[in-house]
């Protein structure tokens, strides 16, 4: 049998927008994903079906495994010819042990590749408008571990040493259970009180905290903040103007936690544009979208596609499940023939046009009701045949509305929404501990699970407890009828609509 190859890969500080092409292309390809604590949760889902997942996390106080166990896995699973990814946080070579495990397959014969990532000193002094470098300032940057191993007195770091380097910028890993030690031992190897020094936990996270004081006083600060790891101390004059360039910090939904519904198994354009804002995303899979065709229903449709004028697409999901069936029996797109596409909502519009499709009828306002108004003002309904895609809980507005303007209209349902459960579910936990500032409903269908899951998402006696938001009158319709309030509603249906109501909502200014 082959030997497989090891992939050691740096996941970047949290950000996944950090996160490098290269580290993608691997994690979804890999036959067992072997990550650490730091790792975001997001990532793991970017695995393959049938992927091995192996969780070695270390934090303070608790190691899930040994480290010479870790590469022990490493090494056996490499052996059984599977592609092994070991994700890091950071990078795996800055305080990461990359180098003993590497060593070890080297030893093995293991073949390995090390693909480098953001390291957390690098995304803390961005985040934090800490440059960490500045002309005549700080000519160098010295990235050194306050993790100290009583064991192992020989590779203790001597901070006295490193008191007395003008222009530079300290950079401290694994610093903050010895920190007052630390700054002590700076000061009394002649570094300056006064020195600028700066803590920043979570960086790049919508979580970030950070604290900027003096050597002197630094270690009373963060006490008095309760910062705790992971977090990176700062050292040295490039802390001083933290506060008037610290951009993200001062984003408008920065430090704003934001619980948003979504289905199980797709992403989320609404965390990407929340987390842009400075939020803090908490998603809740509440529902799954599942393909569900009746192969009876494409034998009477298919054959008759060429004789549609119109095809409507109520919902992204539609149009993601209809064009699979199409491409599965159809051999090219030309064989849609000559209809004419409508949809609803931006999301609908753009998932047709990735198949380099025109959509020729899109209302401003993204419902149902408007879209079947838009296509009876086109002058074109009468005795026309369209054809609707749906889901199991799609509302039969646009089909009584287009039939009553005469139009000929068959249906065509490709998936189904399922509830899911939450009980096990570690985003429902964190939920419970610590609330929300808000949570965000883009359907009536997330209210309804919502609520039947309510067991599972009540929340313990010392979490926030949350604003609701709603993205439009239909689901402020649901959410009223199960009795849940409607804080705020985005002012036209839409994801951005939404955004836009929560800023104004929650939105924190600039002091």
């Amino acid at each position: 049998m082959a030997i497989g190859t090891v992939y050691l890969v740096g996941a970047g500080p949290g950000d996944l927008g950090l996160v490098t092409f290269r580290a993608k292309e691997l994690i979804a390809a890999a036959d067992v994903l072997v990550y650490d604590y730091l790792v975001h949760p997001d990532l793991l889902d970017w695995c393959r079906a049938g992927a091995k997942k192996i969780y070695v996390g270390k934090k303070a106080g608790f190691h899930s495994l040994p480290q010479d166990e870790i590469e022990a896995i490493l090494v056996q699973h490499a052996k059984e010819g599977l592609k092994v990814v070991r994700l890091k946080g950071g990078d795996p070579f800055v305080f990461g042990r990359g180098g003993e495990e590497v060593r070890r397959l080297a030893a093995d014969g293991i073949p390995f590749e090390v693909v480098p990532g953001v390291t957390a000193a690098l995304a803390a002094g961005a985040y934090a408008g800490i440059p960490l470098t500045l002309r005549n300032t700080s000519a160098s940057l010295i990235l050194l571990t306050g993790h100290e191993d009583p064991k192992k007195p020989e590779v203790q770091t001597d901070w006295r040493r490193y008191s007395q380097l003008p222009h530079s910028t300290l950079a401290i890993y694994m610093g903050m259970g010895h920190l007052r030690h630390i700054l002590s031992e700076l000061v009394a190897g002649g570094m300056a009180p006064t020195t600028p020094a700066a803590v920043v936990q979570w960086a790049s996270l919508g979580r970030q905290r950070s604290v900027a004081a003096t050597v002197g006083t630094l270690s009373d600060r963060v006490e008095a903040e309760r910062l705790a790891s992971p977090a990176i101390v700062f050292v040295g004059e490039v802390v001083r103007d933290h506060e008037q360039i610290d951009w993200f910090e001062h984003l408008p939904l920065f430090g704003r936690r934001i619980a948003i519904t979504r289905t199980r198994t797709q992403g989320s354009e609404l965390r990407t544009r929340l987390e842009s804002l400075g939020a803090e995303v908490l998603e809740l899979p509440l529902i799954d979208i599942v393909k569900d065709v009746s192969n009876h229903d494409l034998a009477d449709i298919f054959p008759e596609l060429g004789g549609y004028d119109w095809v409507v697409f109520s919902s992204a999901n539609g149009v993601r499940y209809f064009f699979e069936e199409f491409l599965r029996v159809f051999d090219e797109i030309r064989s849609l023939g000559l209809m004419r596409i409508a949809c609803v909502g931006d999301a609908t519009a753009r998932a047709v046009r990735d198949y380099h499709l025109k959509v020729e009828c899109q209302p401003k306002k993204a419902t149902g009701e408007a879209l079947a108004e838009e296509l009876i003002a086109t002058g074109s309904l009468d005795h026309a045949k369209i054809l609707v895609v749906t889901g199991n809980l799609n509302r039969d507005v646009i089909v009584t509305k287009l039939e009553e303007a005469m139009a000929i209209v068959d249906t065509l349902k490709v998936y189904r929404t399922e509830k899911t459960d939450l009980s096990t579910e570690p985003a429902a936990e964190e939920f419970r501990q610590r609330g929300a500032d808000a949570v965000l409903f883009a359907s009536s269908s997330a209210v309804d699970s919502f609520v039947a899951q309510a067991g599972a998402l009540a929340l313990g006696p010392e979490a926030k407890r949350p604003l609701s938001g709603s993205i439009g009158p239909q689901t402020s319709a649901s959410m009223k009828a199960a009795g849940m309030p409607v804080d705020f509603e985005a002012k036209t249906p839409g994801l951005e609509p939404l955004v836009q109501a929560l800023v104004s909502k929650l939105a924190r200014t600039r002091k």
